[in-house]
């Protein structure tokens, strides 16, 4: 089986930690590649070795948030087709829309569920948009 690569884009510490821990702990096969910003995100994308499955990109991480991070994606010949989730706090009806007309594949709430994240990344890595949120 191909090794999945992750990328998250994720600026608080413990958010990355329970990210690396929750992906550990899944039965794919998954490489997970941390941002802890976003500072010449595209071009440090753009260097990586391995081509990127999916991006996880927190809405409310500096300097480019992950709505910007969003079009720079989709504005790239390259990962214009390339899975984005985001991952918020802000899971309220409007916010969940306003993240599908931007163009998110789907959105995972933070904080991020223990039992119920193992489900929801098998979905997301079947290429299914996930938009129901568990807290």
């Amino acid at each position: 089986m191909r090794k999945r690569n992750l990328i998250y884009v994720e600026d608080d510490p413990g958010s990355r930690k329970v990210m690396s821990l929750l992906v550990s702990r899944l039965d794919e096969a998954v490489q997970l590649t941390i941002f802890e910003n976003s500072t010449d995100f595209l071009e440090r994308v753009e260097a990586l070795d391995s081509e990127p499955d999916i991006f996880l990109l927190d809405i409310h991480v500096m300097p480019h948030d992950g709505f910007r991070m969003l079009e720079m994606l989709r504005g790239h010949a390259r990962f214009a087709d390339v899975m984005v989730i985001a991952l918020t706090a802000s899971v309220m009806n409007e916010e969940i829309n306003r993240l599908k007309e931007a163009g998110f594949d789907g959105v995972l709430a933070k904080p991020l569920n223990f039992h119920t994240f193992p489900d929801t990344f098998e979905r997301i890595l079947s290429s299914e948009r996930v938009w129901t949120v568990h807290r």
